[in-house]
């Protein structure tokens, strides 16, 4: 399944006046967050603009094949089992343009600059590669200014600098779902995610991703077949302030800007015919599927290293999919579910309050989990608190210094020695 596939398998608002990609697009996925939507780009001839894609669990699990409960185990098969992806040769439609030809997105008047949000990296190093979000926001130039935390890009520039080379990158825009999935998890250093994309396109009866090469270079960054926009260019060493702009929380983050950010320079774009702008909105519902649901296979699979039972896990929407987690259990010992809070803080370091429950609970509806937490919760015993932890550079509460955070699990599971009186009568 390709990219735009996906707006033809999506209750889809087609507008057939021309959206501006300054404002105009991020108001148009405002007006309503978990419906897609695509437009002609005002002012750029030949391209369209999309938003909300991915912006419900529905959607994703349509473009997983799979169903709404399935999602994390699906992710997590991929996880655990990465599949070589396809090397082709460069398709034909690709046309090679300018990137000021490109319809670049403004979001809000308070950003730093016209920003891309849902361009996916493909770098690699010393034969290692990873597949990772990045936003960038554009200086001119060809050049863009590159949020680069501290993971797997941010070590293979490290590894490029120290070698006085350039670190080279295709950015996709507008990807295959697959990709885009793969794109948030997190697999050991060196493994390149690009292969669970392959494994979930493979489990989604597509076979194989196939891929090419920008540049005809066989040991080089790759792009996924369908790929609406393909930037490629490399990271030389320079920075810039990146930002401000406004992040998955809905508040403005400036963290981009002091020391600064990689600049990564444009070589070259290549685009489809009738290419489509990805608006990915920051702090809107797609934002959150896209960066939080990939990371629910990594706490399910860190929880069941303590406690095989694990039946589901659920960053919650109020949290902003990232900040906020739920897990369901199948308890067999006591101490299971305090065991299963810190594990799941430790499967998404960024996470900074979860609540541990039953198996009986359904975690997708609120009013269950808040039930839960009504009839099987007590503060003072039930609470397990960390301080001084690694958070999350997004979270506007951490400490200002040293960026550290509180985290807190709550046990809102039964007791294993008296669970009549706490089940619901039914």
């Amino acid at each position: 399944m390709q990219f735009r596939d996906l707006l033809f398998g999506n209750e889809l608002r087609k507008l057939n006046e021309p959206v501006d990609p300054y404002l105009e697009a991020s108001r148009t996925c405002m007006e309503d967050l978990g419906r897609a939507w695509s437009s002609p780009a005002k002012g750029h001839d030949g391209f369209f603009l999309a938003g909300n894609v991915l912006a419900t669990r529905r959607s994703i699990a349509s473009s997983l094949g799979c169903d709404v409960e399935s999602i994390g185990d699906t992710l997590l098969r991929g996880m655990e089992d990465p599949q070589p992806y396809e090397m082709v040769e460069r398709p034909p439609g690709y046309s090679v343009v300018k990137v000021d030809s490109l319809p670049l997105p403004t979001f809000f008047k308070s950003d730093g600059g016209a920003y891309v949000t849902s361009g996916i990296f493909h770098a690699g190093h010393g034969g290692k590669f990873n597949l990772s979000f990045h936003r960038m926001m554009y200086m001119g130039n060809d050049k863009f200014a590159v949020r680069v935390v501290q993971r797997h890009l941010y070590a293979l520039l490290r590894e490029a600098e120290a070698s006085g080379e350039k670190l080279y990158a295709t950015v996709s825009i507008g990807a295959v779902p697959a990709a885009l999935l793969a794109g948030s998890v997190t697999l050991p250093f060196g493994q390149d995610e690009m292969e669970v994309a392959s494994s979930l396109n493979i489990k989604a009866g597509e076979g194989p991703l196939p891929t090419f090469s920008p540049i005809d270079d066989e040991e080089g960054p790759r792009a996924p077949v369908g790929t609406e926009i393909v930037l490629y260019g490399s990271f030389n060493g320079e920075r810039t302030e990146e930002g401000p702009f406004v992040d998955i929380t809905s508040t403005m983050d400036r963290s981009g800007m002091q020391p600064g950010e990689p600049v990564f320079k444009v070589d070259g774009v290549l685009v489809r015919e009738g290419a489509i702008m990805h608006v990915l909105l920051p702090g809107g519902y797609e934002h959150y599927m896209m960066m939080g649901i990939p990371k629910e296979p990594s706490i399910a699979q860190s929880v069941r290293k303590v406690v095989p039972g694990v039946k589901a896990v659920r960053l919650t929407e109020g949290g902003c999919c990232w900040f906020h987690g739920i897990v369901s259990i199948t308890q067999q010992k006591e101490g299971d579910p305090k065991n299963a809070i810190m594990a799941a803080f430790t499967g998404h370091p960024s996470m900074k309050r979860v609540i541990v429950v039953d198996d009986d609970i359904d975690i997708f509806d609120d009013r269950q989990v808040e039930w839960a937490l009504a009839t099987r919760f007590q503060a003072h015993k039930d609470i397990v608190m960390v301080q001084g932890a690694r958070g999350s550079t997004l979270d506007p509460s951490s400490d200002p210094c040293s960026g550290t955070t509180s985290k807190m699990g709550m046990d809102a599971c039964m007791p294993l020695d008296d669970r009549k009186k706490f089940l619901r009568v039914s």
